[in-house]
């Protein structure tokens, strides 16, 4: 296996071994970890005690982060009617049935999130191919497919920092939570609705203790280990 490099090396000598931080601390030190030349992105990893392998373990949710992810999230909407109306007005970067359809099966994938309305699901679904794999598939456990009367808030919720997290093969959650620019509560803030969130997806097959340890990582940089208790606590403050 390739060792690091010296820069992550330097990194990591920052951190305690054996030491977990709290919220605050790990925020600050994150940052100080991270080595790129442009504002990397943070991220949580958390380590569960589920098996993805059952169906009554599996953990998929949607958290909306108070102040975003640092970026301009570019929105798409499959409606129709009325909808096409709404969407526009609420703000939607794309708008459209079966011309929107037809540029993906082209190719086309320039977007961020796409919300649909039920109507629309009939002829969307021939996209899974394409946007299942990239995550993009309305669904409505993600609270992507709305009637046309949500349209507005699902795409005024899109824009504020949506992210979907889902449970991996290997019992992790991963997910950003903002980027090294930002001010330490901004990721703080942004860190207790994610916690909040996943804690509220529990899955019903859940056995022993759901999360078991959480990692706050920059994009590249040695990963800080969190504090379990006062982490989980953050959706109280």
């Amino acid at each position: 296996m390739k060792d690091h490099g010296k820069k992550y090396e330097a990194a990591a000598k920052m951190i305690e071994p054996g030491h977990s931080y709290p919220p605050a601390e790990a925020v600050e030190l994150a940052k100080k970890v991270s080595y790129t030349n442009f504002p990397g992105t943070v991220e949580l990893h958390l380590r569960t005690g589920l098996d993805a392998r059952h169906a009554d373990q599996v953990v998929r949710g949607v958290a909306l982060l108070p102040n975003g992810l640092g970026k301009q999230v570019r929105v798409l909407v499959f409606t129709s009617g009325e909808g096409i109306r709404l969407a526009e007005e609420a703000g939607a970067d794309y708008v459209g049935a079966d011309e929107l359809i037809k540029r993906i099966e082209e190719g086309w994938v320039d977007f961020d999130i796409a919300i649909a309305t039920p109507e629309m699901m009939a002829k969307v679904g021939r996209l899974g191919r394409v946007l299942g794999r990239r995550g993009l598939m309305p669904n409505p456990k993600s609270g992507t497919i709305v009637p046309h009367g949500d349209l507005g808030r699902a795409i005024r919720d899109a824009r504020k920092g949506r992210v979907e997290f889902r449970l991996d093969k290997t019992g992790i959650i991963h997910v950003p939570i903002g980027k090294t620019t930002f001010e330490n509560q901004a990721l703080l803030e942004n860190m207790a609705a994610l916690v909040t969130a996943i804690q509220q997806a529990k899955p019903a097959g859940a056995k022993g203790q759901y999360i078991r340890a959480i990692t706050m990582a920059p994009t590249m940089g040695p990963g800080v280990p969190l504090d379990l208790g006062p982490t989980l606590a953050l959706q109280t403050q």
